[in-house]
């Protein structure tokens, strides 16, 4: 910068305006009053975790590039409306899903505008749908939001690779905010899993993707859950480039398969089963009827998802095609690719 421009710059109204304001720093987030902020901006729980954490390094480099400075994560929580989750239909569900995502990211957003006017450096990456597009099929989410809330008190991980909030169980949505601040007090992991061994959700899901022991095939429960999303919809459009013409291509995608991706497109991205947190009967606030009739729990909430008509999505000769065959005959079990390449 010349000397001139400098000159200039200084004579600037906006300049002189700054420099006439008394200036200070921010220093650390007071805890209470920042949960007090967050609640009162539409979540329904936070708490708060050092972005030093030993449990959270995976996560350093990745939010070091997203907000260089960052101190500390405020991990956000929503519940959602349980029976919406456990409808059969998948509009109902779906749009549980979507709603409360918005709730959460809608929430973020004011609690990101507070901190920012107060002085703050803080960022809010997206608390549902993962869009860092350029590194697909590697990781495209800015923050993994799952171990942040696990080490910040809010959870603990279930078999079904969900977080169970011990009050909420598993229906809710998780958020997660960067702040270049430390919190004056951060949370601590629960000195218990919330998880009630149940096996439920082993029993609901359609593809077998969780064992009884704890193991989780990823890519049976991606290829159908996310039938919709990226790798689904990557082999819908090499099923259009492959067919010869209109009459192949619609022989091999029935016209509800193709109403549904183009619902996903103009829409948002529908899942097809979210069943094993529709069947989980633990937290604080679910728990009450599963232990007043266990029987009667299961008939009202996972008989009518196994016993729902519906497509199944598989890989060929996978696991999931195995158990999907054998245990829901009276499902239709479609083979598909995964969208992925060398998978």
């Amino acid at each position: 910068m010349t000397e001139r421009h400098a000159g200039r710059l200084a004579e600037h109204p906006t300049v002189r305006k700054m420099r006439s304001r008394p200036r200070t720093t921010p220093g650390p987030l007071d805890a209470g009053r920042l949960r007090e902020m967050c609640l009162a901006a539409g979540v329904d729980d936070v708490a708060f975790a050092a972005v030093d954490n030993p449990a959270l390094a995976s996560e350093l480099e990745h939010v070091e590039a997203a907000l260089p400075g960052t101190r500390s994560y405020i991990s956000l929580v929503v519940k959602m409306n349980r029976d919406n989750v456990r409808s059969t239909a998948r509009s109902v569900a779906n749009q549980e899903f979507h709603r409360s995502g918005e709730v959460l990211n809608e929430a973020a957003h004011r609690i990101v505008r507070r901190l920012q006017d107060a002085g703050y450096r803080a960022l809010n990456p997206s608390a549902t749908f993962p869009m860092e597009m350029d590194n697909f099929p590697g990781r495209i989410w800015v923050v993994a939001h799952k171990p942040v809330a696990v080490a910040a008190g809010l959870g603990v991980m279930g078999i079904h690779r969900n977080v169970i909030h011990p009050k909420f169980g598993n229906f809710i949505l998780l958020g997660t905010i960067l702040v270049d601040a430390p919190i004056t007090s951060y949370g601590e992991p629960l000195d218990y899993s919330p998880c009630l061994e149940c096996k439920l959700c082993v029993a609901a899901c359609p593809v077998g993707a969780i064992g009884k022991n704890g193991e989780f095939d990823f890519v049976s429960c991606s290829v159908h859950n996310y039938r919709e999303f990226m790798g689904g919809f990557t082999d819908w459009v090499q099923t259009v480039a492959d067919s010869a013409d209109a009459n192949e291509f619609r022989s091999r995608v029935s016209d509800s398969e193709n109403a549904s991706m183009w619902q996903s497109l103009a829409f948002k991205p529908n899942y097809k089963a979210a069943y094993c947190l529709a069947v989980c009967p633990a937290g604080e606030e679910v728990i009450e009827p599963y232990l007043d009739d266990r029987k009667g729990f299961m008939d009202l909430v996972l008989k009518p998802l196994q016993d729902k008509k519906e497509t199944l999505y598989v890989l060929p000769d996978s696991p999931a095609k195995a158990h999907a065959e054998r245990r829901y005959p009276h499902k239709r079990v479609k083979v598909v690719d995964s969208g992925i390449r060398g998978r």
